[in-house]
Order: structure tokens, then sequence, then C-alpha cells
């Protein structure tokens, strides 16, 4: 969870994930190994290379692929009627960048577009903001034939599915602004494509077979399906020319500031955002009205932070309490909870967890939906430990952050919870955090480590007694970090991740293991929907070391 997905990243108008850097078309997903059946044994011997990041593109040609597969298996299997006769993608002359059609949508990937194809023909369509069984009308914009599918822009419904209710909507934006992609959808479909997100995650992306992947169950819901976004981060561009040499001139009025659509590099113009928190909303209207006064200081676009922090005091409160002025009363029997927008990073955001603060820069992470945090908390408070065999006493908390984890469930430890961060910032927190909470270093203890080297710092714990959880960034754990883990080799393992790709990825080498040495078993993975009306997805995989073919 130390990276979360924005509420509406800069689109390039291909679909690529807009966190990477360098264009990878061409470059496709590798196989997930399904066709190595066999022990465990058998199949470490011919390791694949594991994709580089779960990205965006790697995980949309996955579900392109396994489309034309299923596809290709349906058309070899004998009918007692034969079906119209079909072009093939390799044979049809496709339509001019820029033609409109009309195409049916027959699945929808793990990015959250719509998989789609006209009448008559094979060739796929990767449209956005569309869902199975809509026949809508799109715009072609770009042909990747080495890819084998076409980036098309959605225009319109044709004829809707009977998934479809855009009665549901409840964002003027949407179908223009990138941020969402599932308003039209009932909230329980939702969740059955998040588990369905899932699923394919560890079929095209673990390099396990089958049989060592558990059923994915249900996925858990957010309380709040609209207003739960803690923090958004819209912007503006700078006047045209700001990036030439020379002197720089300043904004002659006030800029769009919103989001990038998926049509174009120019920012959408966007009013109010109702994923977000009412204070957050509350912060957009005054930052909007800011810069209609101060534009004019302005050479070139910026990014604009709107976090929420919370401010509780009890009931009833201290006579001479007086809230802030801007701020947003959310009442509850014990206390009130006054909500405020901090739009300097620098400045400190102050967060509950039922009865635990957590403090963080403003401009840091943490996560983004505090309605689940609650649930979610309680989840891994009853999968943390297992539920026979010898005592766990330690937890280590890898990739730590500002102390989440090794707070939230410090309790079930007598030998301690440990957090490890390679942040000294972010550990300066978490024990700030810590002192907040009433937790000594007995029960809570902090540690910068470095990366090469994070184990060494709990060297002397009993591997036996030790669960460790595990919330690296979206890009995953690194190779070195996943063999120090191996080298550890704690009796438990709690993976929690924002990219349930590179989560498989990682499982599957901790499910391999060491040549020879340490591997594990995989006992459940479960999603939580941190972003509803989104294609985003929180995975949780809980996994036991297994030693000579028995679980320990």
């Amino acid at each position: 969870m130390d990276s979360e997905p924005a509420t509406a990243p800069k689109a390039s108008r291909s679909p690529r994930s807009p966190a990477q850097k360098s264009d990878n078309r061409g470059k496709r997903p590798h196989q997930n190994g399904h066709g190595n059946k066999g022990k465990p044994s058998k199949f470490r011997k011919k390791q694949q290379k594991p994709p580089a990041e779960g990205s965006h593109e790697e995980v949309l040609l996955a579900d392109i692929q396994a489309l034309i597969a299923s596809q290709k298996l349906s058309d070899d299997t004998p009918s007692g009627e034969e079906e119209a006769e079909t072009v093939t993608a390799a044979e049809e002359t496709l339509p001019e960048q820029g033609t409109e059609i009309e195409v049916d949508v027959v699945q929808i990937s793990s990015t959250g577009d719509g998989l789609a194809q006209q009448k008559g023909s094979k060739h796929i369509y990767v449209v956005p903001f569309s869902v199975p069984g809509d026949t809508v009308r799109v715009k072609v914009y770009r042909h990747l034939p080495k890819e084998g599918y076409t980036a098309a822009d959605f225009l319109s419904v044709v004829t809707p599915s009977p998934l479809r209710d855009d009665s549901r909507i409840q964002c003027q934006y949407f179908a223009k602004c990138s941020g969402c992609q599932f308003q039209m959808l009932d909230y329980a479909e939702q969740l059955r494509l998040k588990r369905d997100i899932v699923v394919k995650a560890y079929r095209n992306f673990s390099q396990l077979p089958p049989e060592l992947v558990p059923s994915v169950l249900d996925t858990i819901g957010s309380p709040l399906q609209y207003g739960y976004r803690t923090k958004l981060t819209p912007h503006f561009d700078g006047p045209p020319g700001s990036m030439r040499r020379g002197p720089k001139k300043p904004l002659a009025f006030r800029p769009p500031i919103g989001f990038t659509p998926k049509t174009t590099r120019r920012v959408l113009d966007i009013e109010d955002c109702p994923i977000a928190t009412d204070a957050v909303r509350a912060g957009l209207r005054s930052e909007r009205a800011r810069m209609e006064t101060e534009y004019a200081s302005y050479t070139k676009g910026a990014t604009i932070l709107l976090r929420e922090s919370t401010l509780r005091v009890p009931n009833p409160a201290p006579a001479d309490f007086s809230p802030p002025s801007d701020a947003i009363a959310v009442p509850t029997p014990t206390h009130t909870d006054y909500k405020t927008c901090i739009t300097d990073n620098n400045a400190t955001s102050t967060e509950y967890v039922d009865d635990l603060v957590f403090t963080n820069p403003a401009g840091a992470f943490f996560q983004n939906n505090n309605s689940i945090l609650s649930p979610f908390s309680a989840y891994i408070r009853e999968h943390i430990l297992p539920a026979a065999g010898k005592p766990i006493r330690t937890l280590i908390d890898a990739y730590s952050g500002s102390g989440l984890f090794t707070i939230t469930q410090s309790t079930l430890f007598p030998g301690g919870s440990v957090g490890i961060d390679i942040a000294d910032k972010s550990i300066a927190f978490a024990r700030r955090n810590a002192a907040l909470n009433g937790l000594d270093e007995q029960q809570c203890k902090f540690i910068a480590a470095d990366a090469p080297e994070l184990f060494k710092s709990v060297a002397g714990l009993d591997a036996d007694e030790t669960v460790v959880v595990l919330d690296p960034p979206r890009k995953g754990c690194d190779a070195s970090f996943l063999g120090q883990l191996l080298a550890f080799a704690p009796r438990r393992v709690v993976y929690v991740s924002c990219n349930v790709h590179t989560q498989a990825r990682d499982v599957g080498v901790l499910v391999r293991g060491a040549e020879g040495g340490t591997r594990y078993e995989i006992e459940s993975l479960r999603g939580f929907d941190f972003f509803p009306q989104t294609g985003h997805v929180e995975g949780v995989a809980v996994l036991n070391r297994v030693d000579g073919g028995v679980e320990v």
C-alpha cells in the first residue's frame, strides 16, 4: 500500500501504465507457466523471468492473449450447428485511424477497459468506459499490430448491456475524466469483477500451476462507495510555450484545474469529484477560488495537494474549544471529528483507524480510503496468526511506512512488533505514532534499514515464531528482498499489495522457493475494494512456510 492509483492519472492515448516513464509497446507479458504440471521441485528448475512491472500494458496484453486463445479453442471445438463464417484477425483489413465504428463488448480487462469486436471480426478493440454486453460507438485511435489490438476512444452507447445503468453515474465528468471506470455498474458487480482481476493476476503472472493457487475469496467491499477518498492531486498546465528557454511568461488567466482525460493531454477542468470526501471537495473549491486571483504568479504548471486531516474532540468539547472555521464536523456518540483539507505537502496530517491515531507528512503516502481501514485491519488481525501449531510471538512489518500494521496488530505479539523501512522520515513518524498510541519500544519498535540488508536488523529473532507482513510499492518486491525473506524463512507471510499482478509474481517466487530450501504454500487470497468505481483492487495473500512437503 506504499503507493496508490491516481484518481485520474495523466493518460497516454494508448493503453499504458500512467506511471511508466518509457514506452513499452512491443513487449509482451511473460507466460504464466501453467503448462508446467507436476511437483514444485520440477518447475523450480525451469523458472521464467517474471514480468518487470505488472504494468497497465502487460496486464492488458495478458487479457487480450487469453481472449484470443479462448476464441481459438472455441473455433476448434465441433458443434452441432455451423456458425456464420468469421474473418480471422490476420486476414481482415482494419478501419483507418479516425474512423467511427460500432463494436460489441465481450469482456472487461483487468485494466478496467472493455475488450470489443466488430460483428464478423475477431480483431480486438480496447474501449474504455464500456461493459460486457454493450454495443458502443467508438473512434479508432491507434492500431498496435504487434500487440494484436486497436486502441479506440469511447463515443457513445448504441445498445446498453443489461449490466449498465447510467442513472448510477454520479459524476458529470464520467467517460471524460480517466479516474473512474465502473460508475455505471451495480456495486455487487464491481466486487465480482475485482475478484476476477485477482483470479487473472495469479493465472497470468504467478507462473504457478493452477493446483497451487487456491480459489480466490469474494472481494470485501468499501463501507463508502462515494465520498471516500481522502487525497486528491489535481494539476494545471503552464502557459503555452512555458517549456521553452528564455524569460517565463505568467499565466494570463485561471487555467483548467483537474485531471488529464482519456482523449487528450490537455487538463480537463473539474469543479467537483464525488469520490472525494466532503473536506477534500471543499478544498478543491477553495483552491479553484484561490487560483482565480493568483494565477498570474505562476509561470509553469503545478500539482495541487488536497489531503484530509482530522481533529478529534471528545464529547462534550472543552468550554474553550473553537473548531477550525473551515472544518466539516462529523459527530459520533463519544466524540466529534473535525475534517479539514491540507494543501501544504510538508504539513502534518492526522487520521484515525478506530481509536488509533496516525500522523504523516501530508504529501506522503497513507491509505486514501479511511472508511475501509477498520474492517481491513480487523481482517489482517484475524488472519495474521496461524490457526494451529507453535505460537507466533513476533511481527515484522516490512515496508512499514508510518506504522499502520506494526501499530494496529501490536497487541497480538508478546515478543513485540518490529517495523522496518528504508526511509528515515517514515521511521521517525512511525515512532511518533507509536508514542501517540501509548506503545513503548518493547511493544512496537521501528528500524531504518538499508534495502540490501533489511533482515540483518532482526537476525536474532526466531523465524519459527515470526510472521512477516509485506506491503511494498506498486512495483512489488525486488529479487534481493525476496531472497532475504526466503533466507530468513519466517513461519508465516501476509502480503498486502495495491498491485495484485506484481503480488502474484512475487508470491509465485515464494511458492517456488529457494532451490533445495525454503518455500511457501498459499493459504488464502482475497481482494479489498479500496477504490470503488475504479478498476483497482487491493490484494491480501496469506502464506505458510512448508518444510519437506509438510506445513510447519
